[in-house]
Order: C-alpha cells, then structure tokens, then sequence
C-alpha cells in the first residue's frame, strides 16, 4: 500500500537562494515552524548519508524521526528518507528555473514495509484523514522555504 503526494510552490529566488535553505538542515527549525528541534547526526556538508534527527508535533503528538539524505544533485534535487513505525517515507524536492526565480516541488510518499491487518486498516480509516493533513503541513513547509529563501535576495 502506497500513499504520496505532490506539491509545488513558486519561490521568488534562484535555485542556488533555495537549495541553500533545503540544503541547511541545522537552520531548518529557525525556518520551518512546523519543527521543534533537530539533532544532527552526522558532521560535515549536506549530502548523501548525511543524517539528523528531527522533532515534531503532529496530532498534538511530538515525534522524533531519524532523516538521512538518499540522493543529491544540487542545486537541483535531492531525497530524504526516513523508517519510522514499520513505513518507509521518501520525500523528494526538485527545483527548476522557472520566471526568474524557481519552481520548488516536494513529492512525499509513505510505502507499509510489512502491512500487517492493523495496519491495513488503520491505513484505510487514516490514510485520507491523515495524508490531508500531512499535505497541510507539507504546503506550510514550502511556503516557509520559500519565504526564506526569498529573503536572501
């Protein structure tokens, strides 16, 4: 069973303006409100294997996931991945120039690694409820990348 989602969001900067928000995992909880906290696991520059965990509250719920870069191309896409409670999520952003500044995409999905009957149905009763609000958060997320980026003019 597989859940994604796909949004995107016109950033009034170059790629390089925004790759350099994406790319700055230390900062991103003084930029994106939706996390609390993060922890960096690993030294040195963004890039492949680099990890970190990250705190938020979702649900009224705080939840700690460990995050770790997949795939990067900068400045023009790279992969997070992230196992949390048996799902394996993939959250993909893709920049593009695009009418002088970058149209920013963030595709997210959520495969079950090993469904189980719960999970089947928890899936079926809050995979709707719970991908609408996930698409509420993710929106908030773009939106604050890219006034950030914005503001590096």
């Amino acid at each position: 069973m597989d859940h994604s989602t796909s949004l995107s969001q016109h950033v009034n900067a170059a790629p390089d303006k925004v790759w350099a928000v994406i790319s700055d995992i230390p900062g991103s909880a003084a930029t994106l409100s939706g996390i609390d906290a993060i922890q960096m696991l690993s030294d040195g520059p963004y890039g492949e294997g680099t990890r970190w965990k990250e705190t938020r509250t979702m649900m009224g719920r705080q939840e700690t996931v460990e995050m770790w870069v997949s795939q990067t191309d900068p400045p023009r896409s790279t992969t997070v991945k992230a196992l949390q409670g048996g799902a394996d999520y993939t959250t993909r952003f893709t920049l593009e120039e695009h009418d002088g500044g970058t149209q920013l995409t963030l595709s997210f999905g959520a495969e079950i690694l090993k469904p189980t009957l719960l999970s089947k149905i928890s899936m079926a009763l809050f995979g709707k409820l719970g991908m609408s609000m996930t698409r509420k958060a993710l929106a908030k997320d773009l939106a604050e990348i890219a006034a950030k980026a914005e503001s590096l003019q």
